[in-house]
């Protein structure tokens, strides 16, 4: 039996990613939808190698431009954000959720109601709502499956039938292109700098959320919600080789790891097999090509964001929610040279400081005060922020 399967977020890295896996072995998959916000091109382009039974285009002015694209293949065409909806609700056996941003928490929550199980390779539906999700994905009797590299790496050697045993988890961490920058050097570098990551080829925003270690740190609240831990049991360490991709330490001294090579196509082969295995097309780890391996602390002063990331989980959902959606907007004015680097936790910071607890019970209070800080960090920036690359220059 081939196992069916949709792909949200089929033009992104992941989406692409994911493509190549299954194009790599066509013959144990039977894609349902596949979905893109903008895309059209690409998105007909993965429905026809992928012999999709449905195109799925958010933005609706782009909807001639699939239809053209697709004439023919006999392949079903919607558009619209209500479509979107329609394609998380479709049964499948695995629904793969890579929409990026606050945009995939709808969607999200409409795959873990069909209750089958739905790999998570957004961050956001997690730190936004991590109650949420999980409570959802109990009710319906959902799997969820972490796609990220280092939630997979947990998730394959967590015991979670006898998780009493369980002394911490330890998520390792690249440490970006500034590691051993310091912070007056971080003032003036620049968006290209940013995003060229050492190890990992990534999207943009992603790649300057590892150059802060935000992606870290959001990690970290993630990790508590995916596995019920508690965040004085997750730790960080720096890996600058990225090979071994997270530990679990149990209370008889074993330390289990999980290695791979730097792709997301092994995590990604990972949740599309499970809980079978198959072969990826991606690279493989050759240990022989290893000179060391190394590990240290992170240093919270040159990367607060990890810092911040425990004080979020302290203080409630309505500051993870916050620390998300300011965090995003701050990387999207650097990225567009509106601010400097140092000043994106700039940003974060003073909006944390500015909100207050907030009660949000639904994914309709969580979107909108989503929203609402967004709005304030925009208009922070505009009016509260001079970049620092410029006050040093």
């Amino acid at each position: 039996m081939k196992k069916k399967v949709t792909i949200l977020g089929a033009t992104g890295s992941i989406g692409k990613s994911a493509a190549d896996v299954i194009l790599s072995a066509l013959e144990r998959f039977d894609v349902q939808v596949v979905t893109a916000n903008t895309n059209a091109e690409l998105l007909a382009e993965q429905a026809i190698k992928l012999k999709a039974k449905r195109a799925v285009i958010v933005d609706e002015t782009k909807y001639d431009t699939l239809k053209s694209k697709l004439d023919g293949t006999g392949i079903e065409i919607a558009a619209g954000e209500q479509a979107l909806e329609e394609a998380a609700s479709e049964p499948a056996d695995l629904i793969l959720a890579g929409i990026v941003g606050i945009a995939g928490l709808k969607p999200i929550m409409k795959a873990i109601e069909q209750g089958s199980c739905v790999a998570i390779a957004n961050k956001e539906p997690l730190v936004a709502a991590g109650p949420l999700v999980m409570a959802a994905a109990k009710k319906h009797g959902t799997t969820l499956l972490p796609v990220d590299s280092e939630h997979n790496a947990v998730f394959q050697v967590f015991d979670f039938e006898r998780s009493d045993g369980i002394e911490k988890i330890t998520l390792t961490a690249s440490g970006g292109p500034f590691l051993n920058r310091s912070l007056e050097d971080m003032a003036n570098v620049t968006p290209d700098q940013a995003v060229a990551h050492p190890n990992w080829s990534m999207g943009r925003k992603i790649s300057v959320d590892s150059a802060t270690m935000m992606n870290k740190a959001l990690e970290i609240i993630e990790a508590h919600y995916l596995f019920n831990i508690e965040p004085d049991k997750i730790d960080v360490l720096i890996h600058p080789q990225s090979v071994i991709h997270s530990m679990v330490h149990y209370k008889d001294g074993s330390v289990l790891a999980q290695m791979g090579a730097s792709d997301m196509r092994t995590p990604i082969a990972n949740v599309l097999a499970w809980p079978e295995r198959m072969e990826t097309p991606g690279q493989k780890l050759d240990l022989t090509q290893m000179n060391k391996l190394t590990f240290e602390k992170p240093d919270f002063e040159r990367f607060p964001a990890l810092k911040t990331a425990y004080q979020c989980l302290e203080s409630g959902l309505h500051s993870c929610v916050a620390l998300n959606a300011a965090n995003e907007v701050a990387v999207e004015a650097f990225l567009t040279n509106n601010i400097g680097f140092l000043d994106i936790m700039d940003c974060i910071d003073h909006i944390l400081g500015k909100t207050k607890t907030t009660k949000l019970d639904t994914i309709t209070d969580i979107i909108e005060f989503d929203e609402t800080i967004r709005a304030k960090t925009k208009d922070f920036i505009t009016n509260g922020v001079t970049k620092k690359a410029a006050q040093s220059s």
